[in-house]
């Protein structure tokens, strides 16, 4: 049975690692919950599968009798559970954000957002604000909120670029 457990487990992780090598950020993400269910499996098989009894000690007795299951892979494996899914959740909004903003989930064409390493950005600190929505001003040539995914937001007044429709 461990044997079997072992073997899936090497499957998982090769599967997550091919997945994470990928291009596409969604791929990616379900390769980074892949390795986590991988590693709580490896966790479990290194605990010893066995079919005992669960670490309950009886009344008036100082230690369970016999043989008894080992609860602290399983402590591990649910603490481990709950935090992937709070980081898949996480990573999730994170991906639906960029999708909205850049209008793609591919990592080479996400790139767009980088600086150009032939034109160093400089910020122009003497601009005048512009007022815009909310109260805030804005530098001149700053990609607006308007409601459209793809707009560039360029952070602290850098120049913002709009992405060709597709």
């Amino acid at each position: 049975m461990e044997g079997a457990l072992a073997l899936l487990v090497g499957l998982i992780f090769a599967a997550a690692v091919y997945l994470i090598l990928s291009r596409a950020l969604i791929r990616v993400l379900l390769g980074i919950v892949l390795l986590g269910n991988g590693v709580n499996l490896l966790i479990f098989v290194a605990g010893r599968v066995t079919t005992a009894v669960p670490p309950i000690v009886p009344k008036g007795a100082a230690a369970p009798a016999g043989v008894f299951a080992n609860p602290l892979p399983q402590a591990l494996i649910l603490t481990a559970i709950v935090i992937g899914f709070g980081l898949l959740v996480f990573a999730l909004a994170l991906a639906y954000r960029s999708y909205y903003v850049l209008g793609t989930a591919e990592m080479d064409e996400m790139r767009v957002s980088e600086p150009d390493r032939t034109r160093p950005w400089r910020i122009d600190t003497d601009a005048p604000l512009i007022p815009s929505h909310g109260g805030r001003g804005r530098r001149p040539g700053h990609a607006r909120c308007a409601g459209r995914p793809r707009d560039v937001h360029a952070p602290m007044g850098l120049p913002g670029r709009r992405l060709p429709h597709a």
